[in-house]
């Protein structure tokens, strides 16, 4: 098995593991499971916290990155959904008072 981990430049506490779950030490079936989740949207790795949701949201828009929600209120700030380009859907937040 082999795990990805990236931290943005300057960033000493963050961390954003990456790993396909066909090799995590899960049994194939699982894995399979766990996989089909992530495609079909039931399941998301994580969260990237951002200060303005709506203008990021329109700067990565421009440069390609897919959006499968617009930014929306939400009771805890402000909330977009994007999507890699294995399937992995992250929810893009920016929490009320950011």
């Amino acid at each position: 098995m082999r795990w990805l981990t990236v931290r943005p430049q300057g960033s000493s506490g963050q961390e954003l593991l990456l790993m396909d779950p066909r090799h995590a030490g899960l049994d194939p079936e699982t894995a399979a499971q766990v996989r089909a989740l992530v495609a079909k949207g039931a399941l998301s790795p994580g969260v990237t916290a951002t200060t303005d949701c709506r203008g990021d949201h329109r700067q990565l828009a421009d440069r390609g990155v897919e959006f499968t929600q617009e930014p929306a209120e939400r009771p805890y700030g402000v909330e977009a959904v994007m999507r890699d380009d294995s399937g992995n859907w992250y929810s893009f937040t920016q929490r009320h008072g950011a």
